[in-house]
Order: structure tokens, then sequence, then C-alpha cells
């Protein structure tokens, strides 16, 4: 039986044994992002943390929830996910997504609630983009309804292959219908795992020379280097 409520850490296990988080690690509720002054600049300031476990915060989260759902309130990204906060929380706190809505009333929904709940449950990695303005909010909504590794590769995916957020809508529903994403990104004309790189000219000129000597690509000996210091 899959748990109804937002929080749960979700890994993808390398070959290797380590393993990817492609979920949220951090507390629900707590201000990692927004509160990051290297992101929200003197907004982290005014960051506010949502506790499932408070009474007095579950209320706050009730009323920012409610005021989200409206629309009458600011709607840039930073706001967007303090309300995705206030969602995961209210969730949490509740128990279901059914008592979240009834709790925050108004024009909440249980699905505008899930949706973004499943936005603040998104990896740090992603999240941070979307504090940055470079994923909207609303493609975020899209990439949160994929799971696993393929969440992160269309959020990666969205940012090198510039989709709009129609794009990633639809690349997230051909994805869940079991096309793999290789192809559902294809067929957008993105080809995943290809991005442009600016290189010091020194390297750039190395990089040439070995892969010409080698006879291969210059992006093997890239991936290469690359997997070798992640590990």
């Amino acid at each position: 039986m899959t748990d109804n409520r937002p929080g749960d850490r979700s890994h993808r296990r390398r070959a290797d044994g380590r393993s990817i988080p492609t979920d949220r690690e951090s507390p629900v509720g707590a201000p990692v992002i927004r509160g990051d002054e290297s992101v929200a600049g003197t907004r982290a300031r005014e960051a506010v943390q949502f506790d499932p476990d408070d009474p007095e915060s579950l209320a706050d989260a009730a009323e920012t929830v409610r005021e989200f759902a409206s629309g009458s309130t600011n709607d840039d990204h930073l706001y967007m996910l303090r309300g995705a906060a206030a969602c995961a929380a209210l969730v949490r706190g509740e128990g279901s997504y059914k008592a979240a809505a009834e709790r925050a009333g108004g024009d909440a929904t249980v699905s505008f609630i899930r949706k973004w709940a499943r936005v603040h449950d998104l990896p740090r990695s992603v999240r941070k983009q979307v504090a940055l303005g470079r994923i909207a909010p609303t493609a975020a909504k899209h990439i949160a309804r994929v799971g696993g590794e393929a969440r992160l590769l269309l959020a990666w995916a969205t940012l090198d292959g510039n989709l709009t957020v129609r794009e990633v809508r639809s690349v997230a529903s051909t994805i869940n219908d079991g096309t793999p994403i290789e192809q559902a990104l294809a067929d957008h004309g993105v080809t995943l795992g290809q991005l442009e790189l600016t290189l010091s000219p020194s390297t750039y000129r190395d990089l040439r020379r070995r892969a010409s000597v080698d006879g291969v690509l210059p992006g093997k000996i890239v991936t290469e280097a690359l997997e070798e210091y992640f590990d």
C-alpha cells in the first residue's frame, strides 16, 4: 500500500552501491532553499518553517494553503515554494490529502494540494533551480509527477532543452504511460544527456587532441572523467 503522505525518501541505487536521492531528504516544511541567502537573498530572513507536529504552525500552514489556492497573493517562484511547503506540512499533519483539503478549505482541492506537496518533495538540487527561477514552478509540478531517476533526468532536460511547461507536461505524461525517457524527450527534439559546456582554451585544446589521438568523441572522455570524479 502506498503512503498517501509526502516526505518519504526515495533513492536510486547506483551500480557501485551508492544511492542518489530522487526525493526530498530534509524535514517536511523546512525552508532549506527558501532560507538560503545565496538563493533567496534578503528574503531568506522571511522564510517560514511549517512544522506538521506543531498545532499553531499547522494552522499557519492551512491559512497559507488557502491563500495560495485562491491565487489572490503573490505568485512568484519563492512564494510558490512556500505554498508547496505548506501543502506538504498540512498533509503530513492531517494524515491525508483529503483531510488537508478539508482543513484548508476555500479553493484548496485534493488535486491542488497533492500537486504542490509533490513539488515540495522534489530533491534539493531541483528545488534550487525552481527558487532561482530557472525551472518554472508550474513545470516543477509535472516533473514531480515522474518517479525515480527519470524525475531528475527530466528536470535537467527541461533546463538543457529549454522545454516549455506544456512540453514538460507532455513528456511527463508519456513517461508515466511507459515510454522510456530518452524516447519521450526525443519526440520533443531533446537528446538526453546533451548539454553545452564552456571550457578553458587549454582544456578544450587538450580534450580535442586526446579525442583525436584515441579516435573517440570528446563526450566519451568527458563522461569517463566525470564518472571517476563523482566516484
